[in-house]
């Protein structure tokens, strides 16, 4: 079989930091403008309303100006009320391009945590690793990515860290996002409209409306409303003439009304949530004119560009066709047009034709949103490989259990700070022991792990200089807790965590596990037996994983296993009585515990 390689990192020709500078001090000075310009165009207004009173006051009861003269400032007053809407318009955009920026800078200045989406509710509170990983919530990995702006983006995101995808899948979004790095622009964009489209649009709800049973599709509604509205516009023009009975008129006027009442229900069962659902099509619209300037090349691009259109009809000339429906049903709330809108059962038409338009597109409403969502979330990643032009994508392998990565690093850490380890799993090696003392790094290193598979399974940039794997599932123990409101122990919960992971590793794909100083809320003798038994049927199942403990029995595993196990462990010095990390993981068991020196060095007689 021929695999498709991963797109390669991008060249380092660009300076995410300066860019990012340069273009908020030009958006900043955007905003600033159309601030100015929103406050002259309120000012405008206002005096337009006055000198429309004073004029009025002059014409009506000093009859010292002719009453055409109003027509100047309700001109202007309307004028400029259309130019105030295109300068908020602007001025939201503005803003939302500021927002855009300036969240960028925080990430590149490691003060991004809270600056994105915080909610641990896009997931079960028994996932496999979401929280042991650190993947939702205050400064996680969703935190970090998350640029979406509608809910549709940002639910599918939180949906693609929480499950692997297929090896096919991953190439595809790799190669959609190695295409939308470069766009800027169109990443700006997206960030900046999608801000005002997400109080507005209700994905389910939305897609609700459009698949919802039209009940005013046939001919027969507007045919007969179409022949009562002509006998009535006879009846009355043949009333005008002289010595001429209304009486024709008035039974005219009469079926109308009858016939009015028995569509009543069906009426207004099709105009049910329109007032809505037109707005959010509107925001949706806007987002749909931006993508359908770009060309994209990549199949996964071009097939989700191709769902935003119907036989070559583009979904944003679709929506405004509705918006138009939706303006001429709202003019017949005009209060000079509603003796002519009832003449011509306005509200009847309109509504039979907003349904036939519901009844022909309605249902692609769903397509439209889930093609917006998954731009959305490609873009999201697309951001993260822009902003770490060095991080490469990994190379997704087909077949068995394996992880191979070369300066492996934690994704959630600046990278200052971040200390690069080489980690291999695979047939020759299914597992390693990690040992060392608290705050050596073991924990570290199962999270990094963790994030960078859940990353590259997702179909983004990993944190390493290279990365191959295969399509794992995670299963994690690493933070475990009591619940008193479950009346479950810290150790309960944790025996409960390792059963589902040995539950997983019963399925495909393979397990990867990482199990952090498992079954320390017991005995050693106990802690021993009971990890040897669960690393060995994790093994007997096929995974691969890592296992840490600063209990160096625990290391005697590797020699009684009969899979490849291999021990490693991390350092730690002191001196002065200060405890220090270097953080780098090398071969073998920790030789040297250093947990008394520094107890004696805090002043405990031991």
């Amino acid at each position: 079989m021929t695999i498709d390689p991963a797109p390669q990192a991008a060249p380092a020709t660009h300076d995410p930091r300066r860019e990012y500078e340069s273009r908020l001090a030009e958006r900043r000075t955007r905003l600033a403008a159309a601030e100015r310009r929103n406050r002259a165009l309120g000012l405008a207004r206002l005096a337009t309303f006055v000198a429309g009173v004073v004029l009025a006051w002059l014409a009506i009861d000093r009859a010292a100006l002719p009453l055409a003269v109003l027509l100047v400032p309700i001109a202007t007053f309307a004028a400029l009320v259309l130019w105030h809407v295109r300068v908020r318009r602007e001025r939201e955009r503005a803003a939302g391009a500021v927002r855009f920026y300036e969240r960028g800078l925080a990430r590149l200045g490691d003060a991004w945590p809270g600056t994105g989406p915080t909610s641990t509710d896009y997931v079960a509170e028994d996932h496999p690793y979401a929280a042991d990983l650190d993947v939702f919530g205050h400064g996680s990995l969703f935190d970090l990515l998350c640029d979406a702006r509608t809910r549709g983006g940002e639910r599918l995101l939180a949906q693609w860290l929480a499950a692997p995808a297929a090896p096919a899948v991953v190439r595809a979004r790799q190669a959609a996002v190695a295409e939308l790095r470069p766009r800027l622009d169109l990443r700006e964009d997206l960030a900046a409209l999608g801000g005002a489209a997400r109080s507005e649009i209700e994905p389910e709800r939305l897609a609700a409306w459009g698949a919802r049973p039209a009940t005013l599709t046939g001919v027969a509604i507007p045919v007969i409303a179409a022949l009562l509205s002509l006998c009535s516009i006879v009846t009355l023009a043949l009333a005008t003439r002289p010595d001429a009975s209304i009486t024709p008129f008035l039974v005219a006027a009469l079926a109308q009304s009858a016939f009015l009442g028995a569509v009543r229900g069906r009426v207004a069962a099709a105009q049910r949530g329109l007032d809505r659902a037109g707005r959010e099509l509107s925001q949706l619209r806007a987002i749909l004119l931006r993508l359908e300037r770009e060309r994209f090349t990549s199949p996964l691009l071009a097939e989700l560009t191709a769902r935003l259109a119907d036989d070559g009809v583009p979904a944003s000339q679709t929506i405004r066709g509705l918006e138009r429906r939706v303006e001429l049903a709202d003019s017949g709330r005009n209060l000079l047009f509603v003796p002519i809108a009832l003449l011509l059962l306005w509200p009847i038409q309109m509504a039979c034709a907003i349904d036939r338009w519901r009844a022909r597109h309605g249902a692609r409403i769903e397509r439209w949103l889930a093609a917006v969502a998954e731009i959305e979330a490609l873009a999201s990643l697309a951001g993260q490989a822009w902003e770490h032009p060095h991080d490469p994508f990994p190379e997704i392998l087909e077949d068995g259990a394996e992880l191979d990565a070369q300066g492996l690093g934690h994704p959630l850490l600046p990278e200052s700070r971040c200390v690069r380890n080489d980690l291999r799993l695979g047939p020759e090696q299914r597992a390693l022991i990690v040992s060392g003392s608290n705050m050596s790094g073991k924990s570290t290193l199962l999270r990094a792990t963790g994030l960078n598979v859940v990353l590259a399974l997702a179909g983004a940039p990993v944190r390493a200089r290279r990365f191959r794997l295969t399509p794992l599932a995670i299963g994690a123990s690493i933070r475990v807790g009591d619940s008193l409101l479950d009346g479950r122990s810290r150790f309960q919960a944790e025996v409960l965590r390792l059963r589902q992971i040995t539950d997983l590793a019963h399925r495909s794909p393979p397990l990867l596990f990482l199990l952090d100083e498992i079954l320390h809320g017991t005995n050693s003798h106990d802690r021993r037996i009971g990890s040897e038994a669960v690393v060995r049927r994790l093994l007997e199942l096929g995974a691969i994983g890592l296992v840490t403990t600063h209990d160096l029995a625990l290391a005697e595993i590797a020699g009684r296993s009969t899979y490849p196990i291999a021990n490693m462990h991390f350092e730690d010095h002191v001196e002065d009585g200060t405890m220090s990390f270097d953080y780098r993981m090398r071969p073998g068991v920790v030789t040297r515990s250093n947990a008394l020196a520094l107890m004696r060095a805090a002043g405990l007689d031991v």
